[in-house]
């Protein structure tokens, strides 16, 4: 319209409208685009989509409403699942896929699908981001996902083909008054009428090239899929995390940190945020305000940590454990703070003089820690003042020497011995002699001699 409207008005054209549309429809032609037949093996891939159903009551009032219609349909045989639902969400869509493989009997190797959120949180043409509960399910039945490429229809355009089939032949002008009914009837129809129609391209009965295929089935799981709720949350203060009201235990995850958490019919599933790996696993709590947390891990807390000050007390010794029961029995709770007091003494002082100690308080009758404490420290000080007393004293047979002794001759009374002996003609036994008394006269002690000593 545009060209023809400058055309009159810049160049006095007197043709008709239609004269310049047809001449514009041959400068715009291109050539068309190309297709592939695609073909696949046998049990090799499903195509799965969602499309409109029939008419059908909404529960509770007197409106109607289209609910959605799940297609599965097997690539080669094309034999087809057919489910309506009013409402879907990530469990939903897993679901239907584990109903349509236990209506085939077996899963495929791969599923092809469009970018809807149910399935693909994140399209990509290299690296798509499925949702964790599909992909949960796909990997618990051994299927790949597949997803289409962004408005590439024509990829499972045998499911597209599907859909068109049962809306326009099974469903068309229908009305039904419930869900159930809706999918009876699918049913019926696709066992007495889709399946035993002869396919317009294969010029084969597709019930016939379904039995060639189940064979080829991959064989299902004895158990369905569990299916699961996800979600972040905090790690609190007290190392756990809060889901429905309760609290579980998410060592090791570092306080403060996101988690992920997996929230099962009957279990928890605790997963590291970026890697996914599974940090913990807890049964789910039954009631709400349940904290599931081992006593190993618990800080401090007054109603559980008697039984652990006890044990410690025990490790010291038979009194200090009798006095902490005792301790324990007379003040209650409260007392626990004295037994932390006693058992701490073990981390400064020795276990032996602790026990001690709390021997000497059950002599005296004072259950009181710091008499304990006093007790002890006065152990050790009497202890150490030992130690150092027989450092102070000299060790037996180590006598000081001395210069001046009754027994001790003075040096004149040898310098002349010595002359006596150098003139005498055999020196060695004199001089052996006088080596001898030298000797002995150095090594008595200070004590009287004997009479036998005195004369030699």
């Amino acid at each position: 319209m545009a060209i023809y409207q400058d055309l009159v008005d810049h160049h006095g054209f007197i043709g008709a409208y239609n004269s310049v549309k047809r001449f514009a429809r041959k400068l715009r032609h291109r050539e068309p685009e190309q297709f592939d037949c695609l073909a696949f093996l046998p049990g090799e891939e499903m195509q799965v989509d969602y499309g409109e159903g029939a008419l059908t009551r909404v529960p509770g009032t007197a409106r109607y409403r289209k609910p959605r219609l799940f297609v599965a349909t097997l690539r080669y045989s094309r034999r087809s699942f057919r489910c309506v639902v009013w409402r879907s969400s990530q469990q939903t869509w897993a679901r239907l896929h584990e109903q349509a493989w236990r209506h085939f009997g077996g899963s495929c190797r791969y599923v092809v699908l469009d970018n809807l959120k149910e399935g693909v949180l994140k399209p990509d043409l290299y690296e798509p981001e499925l949702n964790p509960v599909y992909a949960a399910a796909l990997a618990h039945y051994g299927v790949v996902a597949d997803p289409a490429r962004v408005r590439d229809p024509n990829r499972k355009g045998t499911v597209e083909h599907a859909i068109g089939h049962t809306q326009a032949t099974a469903l068309k002008g229908r009305r039904f008054e419930t869900i159930d009914e809706q999918n009876t009837f699918l049913e019926h129809w696709e066992a007495k009428w889709a399946a035993s129609r002869i396919h317009g391209s294969e010029r084969r009965q597709v019930r016939a090239m379904f039995e060639e295929e189940k064979p080829h089935l991959q064989p299902l799981p004895l158990m369905g899929m569990q299916y699961f709720t996800e979600a972040q949350r905090t790690v609190c203060d007290d190392s756990c995390v809060r889901v429905d009201h309760s609290s579980y235990a998410a060592r090791p995850a570092p306080i403060g940190s996101r988690v992920l958490v997996r929230v099962f019919e009957r279990r928890i599933e605790i997963r590291d945020l970026q890697t996914q790996a599974l940090l913990r696993t807890h049964p789910r709590a039954e009631r709400p305000g349940t904290v599931v947390l081992p006593a190993d891990e618990r800080v401090f807390n007054p109603s559980r940590e008697t039984r652990h000050i006890l044990g410690q007390a025990k490790a010291i010794g038979v009194d200090a454990e009798r006095l902490c029961e005792l301790l324990f029995a007379i003040e209650g709770r409260v007392g626990q703070r004295k037994l932390w007091g006693i058992v701490s003494l073990a981390e400064r002082y020795p276990r032996r003089l602790v026990n001690s100690a709390c021997t000497r308080a059950l002599a005296d009758g004072i259950y009181s820690y710091r008499h304990v404490k006093a007790a002890t420290e006065k152990l050790v000080a009497e202890a150490l003042a030992a130690i150092d007393h027989a450092d102070a004293v000299p060790a037996q047979g180590e006598l000081a020497l001395t210069q001046e002794h009754p027994l001790i001759r003075s040096g004149d009374v040898y310098a002349e011995l010595f002359a006596r002996g150098a003139a005498q003609p055999d020196t060695s036994a004199i001089a052996g002699t006088i080596a001898s008394a030298i000797a002995g006269t150095i090594a008595s002690t200070p004590t009287q001699p004997t009479d036998r000593e005195f004369k030699a």
